[in-house]
């Protein structure tokens, strides 16, 4: 199926509302499809845990979003997309998706450890180019 692009592509047309609030037009989108666009853009990040009656943060939710967002974060400051990164931390990309929405499933030490030095070497490099220009 051809879209308007003619690039092959089939596109799901979006259920936007179109308003105007306090005079300024807006776009009214659902959730759902609002977190969509924004994975799409590379700008979506996971939703911080609950915390409970106390106030307290669940230990192992709040570990694995903070992990998230600090390496969603470092890898978008060094340009690198989600495959970029996947591929210098020799790591498959499903694996970094996984680990980048912060979900609570098993993530080894070890993938984290590759990860991270795969964003210092990009960093290093990013650094020794800036400097030799």
């Amino acid at each position: 199926m051809k879209n308007k692009h003619g690039n092959g592509l089939a596109t799901k047309p979006i259920a936007a509302k179109h308003v105007k609030i306090k005079g300024k037009r807006a776009v009214v989108l659902d959730e759902t499809e609002f977190d969509r666009l924004l994975r799409k853009a590379d700008l979506w990040e996971p939703t911080k845990p609950t915390p409970d009656a106390d106030g307290n943060y669940p230990a192992v939710e709040a570990v694995l979003y903070s992990i998230a967002i600090d390496i969603m974060r470092h890898r978008r400051r060094l340009g690198l997309t989600q495959a970029d990164l996947a591929r210098l931390a020799g790591i498959r990309l499903a694996t970094l998706q996984r680990v980048e929405s912060g979900e609570r499933r098993p993530t080894s030490v070890r993938t984290i450890e590759k990860i991270d030095r795969a964003l210092r070497s990009a960093e290093r490099a990013k650094t020794k180019t800036i400097s030799t220009a």
